[in-house]
């Protein structure tokens, strides 16, 4: 089994990255596989075409293929995004909204996947970001694991999520039910 990890965050090392890659280091203790993409790293674009349709975009239009491979190789799509304008960011749903369109217009490659969200915010915002991205995993036809309580964090400079020890706990504990309904899933 193996688990995709996607940080949406333009700031690379940043808090959504140690949240979801701390994820992942549970997922992995778990005996899962684990890949972690950054969007800081791999920078995605939505562009809105003379006829109105939005399509992804990536400066190398490779990285989308590599991207949408890692996607269709993951039973667990694990989706970060810090909260800006209180929604996920720009970047994060132009990847989400070009790997859906895909899965939907192929063979449903999302279907049957575990997904879970993880926000963070300074202030507040993390639940409509949690929400948005639940909603595509649903619209995906993919199956999210609960936690103890909403997968957030608060933290603004790099690090300071670390000392939210509620969401920290949260998302140890996501993680744990993530691997568990992917093992229960493959059974």
């Amino acid at each position: 089994m193996k688990a995709l990890g996607v940080s949406g965050s333009d700031r690379a090392g940043g808090n959504t990255e140690i949240l979801v890659k701390r994820a992942l280091e549970g997922l992995s203790a778990e005996d899962i596989e684990t890949d972690f993409l950054s969007l800081a790293e791999c920078p995605i674009h939505q562009h809105i075409s003379p006829s109105g349709s939005a399509k992804a975009d990536a400066d190398d239009p490779s990285v989308l293929e590599g991207v949408v491979e890692r996607f269709r190789q993951a039973d667990g799509i694990l989706i970060g995004s810090p909260v800006y304008f209180s929604s996920a960011t720009p970047q994060t749903m132009a990847l989400l909204n070009h790997v859906g369109y895909l899965s939907r217009r192929t063979d449903q490659f999302l279907r049957y996947k575990v997904g879970a969200a993880i926000a963070v915010g300074r202030r507040a915002g993390q639940n409509f970001t949690i929400a948005q991205i639940n909603y595509w995993f649903l619209l995906s036809e993919m199956i999210i694991p609960g936690s103890t309580y909403w997968n957030m964090a608060f933290g603004r400079g790099k690090g300071e999520v670390l000392d939210d020890t509620e969401g920290i706990e949260t998302i140890d504990n996501l993680a744990k039910n993530m691997a568990w309904l992917m093992k229960k899933l493959a059974d």
